[in-house]
This record gives C-alpha cells, structure tokens and sequence, in this order.
C-alpha cells in the first residue's frame, strides 16, 4: 500500500514511522534476484523501496591517485558490481507500480537524476557520501521534489549548509542520523544525536539510516523520535553481496515492521489521562473504611478508621484531614465513610 508521503515532509512529532529497504548491491548483480528482493521487501513490511542509480564513472576517478588507503582498482571494481543498471530500473519501477508501492532512488549524477525525473520518482536520496556535492545537490533541490538527506560523517555546519541549499528551492525534507561504518557498532551508533537533530531543525522530521548488524538501533530511534527508518535489505545473508553484513533479511524487516508499529503504539502522546483499560482498576484505590462500631457524635481517630480498597467514599490521600471530626450517625465496622457523615 502506497504512504502519503506528503506528511513526512512537514514536521510532525505523531508520525508512524516509516521503513525503507534499500537494496543497493545485495541483488549481487542478477537482475532476477534485484527483482526478487523488491517483491520480498514489499511482501515483508517494508513501507518504500530504495536503490541506488550510477554508473562507476558518476563516482570515481579511475585512475591511480597518491591517497593513503585509496585502492583504485578495488574502488571501480566494486562500483562495477555494485551498480544497478540503468535498463532494470524500468522493469523495477513497472514492478514496484503492481505491488503498489514507492520505489525511488539515490541519484550519483546529473544523468541519473534526468533519468529518474522520466521514471517519474516521487522523490530522492541524498547519500552521505554527496552531502558536499553542491553541483548534485541543487540539480536535485531544482527539480522540487523531496528529499531525504542522510548526515553520516557530517559537521553540524555541513549539515545546516546543505539543508539551506536545498531551501533556495523547497523545505520538503528529511533528515536522516547516520553513521557511515559498515556495519556500525553499537558503541558508534550514537542515536542521541537524534535529539540534537531535532534540537537543531525543529521544522524538519528526523530519522536514521541503521547501518548495524541487526534492528536493535533501528527500534531504539523510534522513542527518540525517528520518523523515517532506512535498512540495508537482503533475501538470504548466505548471498556474496558486499552489503550483506549490514543487511536484514526477510524475516529481520518482518520483525521490523511488527515491532516498528507496536513501538509507536506504545509511545502514546504523553498526556496525563486515564487510559480506556485502566478506568475499571480505579477501584482498586483506597478509601477510608471504618474498623468498629462508630457511635452518633464520636469523633473519628486511628483506634477507629483505616484505609482499604475499594475506593468507595472519601479518597485515602483525605485520612488525616477528619481525625477530630464528629460523625452525625451511626456506622457498622468497615462502612465506607461519605463526607455526608459529618
């Protein structure tokens, strides 16, 4: 089912939120198994479906560079392999359209981006990586449609310097908390940085792109506040995929949907009200209660009246407030005392 998508890109702290498998290299090259892994996404819980459009020169210099740990010919071999292919995307976006639901992209290039715009994406991917290619960024930003900017590796300054690039042509934006380690840590994930997001871009909706092992991280952002949660998505993790290792398969994102929406569910709005299932345990506060005979005119002591359940008549927080008191009746041992008596 598709997502009113629109929502996510005005601020709104009541959000379900959203799960977006990316596929990126994990269809290991075979255009059966990319196809594969999207009907597996979409069957699985996934709310949208993200892949990557490049070719290795959109990307990489190829050619030997005096950069220390820069291995070129292991850069433009995995970019060779790891590519999606411009003649999938077609049948990808017919098969997304019969499963009904969003399929958009990461843009590496000027080209790809046009060739998204005639494939008719809704929206777009800014990854980590580009988030200081103001070149890629406004031809983006130009075409006005939404975005979802991942933060990894990124200054608060850099940040705030590309959201306002993005803003010369529309606001429609979402952030996303990433760390770029593959695959993260749980001592690197850092998901208070979340809240420091928010802090910072109050009218713009937070979320995480997870690059950890597992869904853990990817729960933990919701109470934090996330509303778009971005996963590596794979059919088998037995696959030689590049991703693998920061990846879920079917049954992990299964479980990331269940848990994603009882999470939310359990968060509530916060409010200090009586829920629809507590309204019949309220009588099991205390009131007070008498503990013997009391006389017409006695006066109620701690020889004479205690606190038990039911909550019947006079509340329990009220039991030193009528010491003293004279009770203007008769009362049996353990009556319910009204304010009526005195």
């Amino acid at each position: 089912m598709k997502i009113n998508l629109q929502k996510y890109f005005k601020f709104n702290n009541n959000l379900k939120p959203l799960i977006i498998a990316e596929i990126s290299a994990n269809h290991c090259g075979k255009k059966s198994l990319f196809l594969k892994t999207i009907r597996s996404a979409a069957k699985n819980g996934a709310d949208l479906i993200k892949i990557q459009t490049y070719e290795p020169e959109d990307i990489t210099i190829n050619k030997p560079l005096n950069i220390k740990n820069w291995n070129k010919k292991k850069i433009w071999n995995l970019d060779t392999k790891a590519q999606t292919p411009y003649k999938w995307h077609i049948d990808a976006f017919k098969l997304a359209k019969k499963l009904n639901i969003e399929l958009f992209s990461t843009p590496f290039s000027k080209r790809a981006v046009d060739f998204l715009i005639k494939m008719r994406v809704k929206l777009f991917k800014i990854s980590s990586f580009e988030i200081n290619d103001f070149n890629l960024i406004k031809k983006i930003a130009k075409t006005r449609k939404p975005i979802i900017l991942s933060t990894g590796m990124a200054s608060l300054n850099e940040i705030k310097e590309c959201v306002n690039e993005i803003k010369k042509f529309h606001s429609k934006i979402i952030l996303l908390h990433c760390v770029s380690g593959y695959p993260t840590p749980d001592h690197e994930a850092n998901l208070n940085r979340i809240l420091s997001l928010k802090k910072c871009f109050k009218d713009i909706n937070i979320g995480l792109s997870d690059h950890s092992n597992d869904i853990i991280s990817s729960l933990s952002s919701i109470p934090l506040g996330a509303k778009v949660i971005e996963k590596h998505f794979i059919l088998s993790n037995k696959l030689k995929s590049f991703d693998k290792k920061f990846s879920i398969t079917p049954e992990q994102l299964k479980n990331l949907s269940i848990y994603t929406k009882k999470t939310y569910l359990n968060l509530g709005d916060g409010k200090f009200k009586i829920q629809k299932k507590e309204k019949s345990s309220i009588k099991f506060r205390r009131s007070i209660f008498s503990i013997k005979d009391i006389k017409k005119g006695e006066k109620l002591s701690q020889n004479n009246i205690s606190t038990f359940r039911p909550v019947v008549g006079i509340s329990a927080k009220h039991y030193f407030k009528i010491l003293g008191k004279k009770i203007n009746r008769n009362i049996k041992a353990h009556s319910p005392i009204f304010k009526s008596y005195f």
